[in-house]
């Protein structure tokens, strides 16, 4: 199990990016600046290993990080950002849904012509139509 608090590199190593990513998310304010060591160390704890979780699934799902920055004013604002973090939350997710229909429609286009290719590749020259 890992020890609270915990450095900026094995963060990054945790969630599979880099210290320099963090520590720009935390200068264009999309992260709340962490805790320090005394010696001036990032640290971080349990809540900013959850919410660092939760804004790289917003970004990997393509929230904007201007966004991404605004949503984590609302919770610097807790429990009184609750209802903004709701609405941006279900406007993403909608956002979300269109994109993997979109993309589960172009995915159906992608299997047929494989299956088109796939025939017409294993099917003799004289019995194509």
């Amino acid at each position: 199990m890992n020890r609270l608090p915990l450095p900026v590199g094995r963060v990054a190593e945790l969630l599979g990016i880099s210290a320099d990513t963090l520590r720009y998310y935390e200068r264009r304010g999309i992260l709340p600046p962490p805790a320090h060591t005394s010696s001036g160390r990032r640290v971080y704890g349990e809540a900013d290993l959850h919410l660092i979780e939760v804004l790289l699934h917003l970004r990997r799902t393509g929230m904007p990080l201007a966004r991404i920055a605004e949503f984590t004013e609302h919770v610097a604002q807790d429990p009184h950002g609750v209802p903004e973090r709701l609405a941006m939350l279900q406007d993403h997710r909608a956002l979300v849904a269109q994109r993997i229909a979109q993309l589960e429609n172009s995915l159906a286009v992608i299997d047929q012509k494989i299956a088109d290719y796939t025939r017409r590749t294993t099917t003799p020259e004289s019995t194509r139509p």
